[in-house]
């Protein structure tokens, strides 16, 4: 009886851990309103900015951040055309401080 007891314990841990990992798909859906900026410049448009504040609203734990890091470095890559520039920029664009930088290029673990 203790051991069922202690396997439905480790797997409702695993099942917590498994959901608090930040997921990709929702990052890039933040992101998508901000591909005609990111990639021709301009100003963001307000859902745009929008969805920057919804990735710094994810990204409360210091492995969220690494994780939002990740997502937005592997969309940057995705997208050939994206202006490193303009994306670094797009954080203060917004009016946004968001501590995780947009770019192909970023070191995440550091």
């Amino acid at each position: 009886m203790k051991g069922a007891i202690i396997s439905v314990i480790a797997l409702i841990a695993i099942m917590a851990t498994a959901e608090a990992a930040l997921d990709c798909g929702k990052v890039d859906s933040f992101l998508v309103p901000c591909v005609p900026y990111l990639t021709a410049g301009g100003t963001p448009t307000p859902k745009c900015c929008q969805g920057v504040q919804s990735i710094k609203d994810i990204s409360v734990t210091p492995q969220d951040k690494r994780d939002s890091c990740n997502c937005l470095k592997a969309a940057a890559q995705r997208y050939p055309t994206l202006k490193d520039e303009v994306a670094q920029a797009l954080p203060a664009m917004c009016k946004v401080t968001l501590d995780i930088p947009i770019s192909r290029t970023t070191n995440c673990e550091a």
